[in-house]
């Protein structure tokens, strides 16, 4: 993992975080008013969005990373070189957010599907505080189609 200042991200990931600062405006968070936006860079260099969705059922709320890989799946595309997500609410939107366990174990079997460990930047909505890790930094000793002799 890594910190990294916005300006020194590479201009395609700059793209990738503002696309997922503009899904996370998009997102439906009556009930927690967490927005939460998030944006896969496709292999082919295509950005796909995606934003979060509460429910009064807590449990079928999607999140915004899930919500973008649905996205993409829905254009066809299933193989990622990063994913960058940014969130609003929370703590004032000071700190960084994370990939909740759903999300890290759906982007690992993408990411182990594209032949690539994913990178994934992490950022608080006004781009202060950047983090940048792999998918495998936050999911050891995953689980994924490999271990069941698929490969997809």
């Amino acid at each position: 993992m890594k910190n990294i200042k916005f300006k020194d991200l590479k201009r395609k990931y700059q793209l990738l975080l503002n696309e997922a600062e503009k899904a996370a405006s998009k997102a439906y968070a009556p009930y927690s008013r967490f927005q939460v936006g998030a944006a896969l860079l496709t292999q082919k260099g295509l950005i796909i969005g995606g934003a979060n969705v509460e429910n009064a059922s807590y449990g079928l709320c999607i999140c915004a990373e899930r919500a973008a890989l649905i996205n993409a799946n829905t254009q066809g595309e299933r193989r990622f070189k990063a994913l960058a997500m940014i969130a609003r609410g929370g703590a004032d939107g000071k700190k960084i957010i994370s990939p909740c366990g759903a999300c890290r174990q759906m982007l690992f079997e993408f990411s182990e599907n594209s032949g690539i460990d994913l990178e994934i930047l992490m950022s608080n909505f006004n781009k202060s505080k950047i983090v940048i890790a792999k998918i495998s930094e936050l999911l050891p000793l995953a689980y994924g189609p490999n271990d069941l002799g698929i490969k997809i």
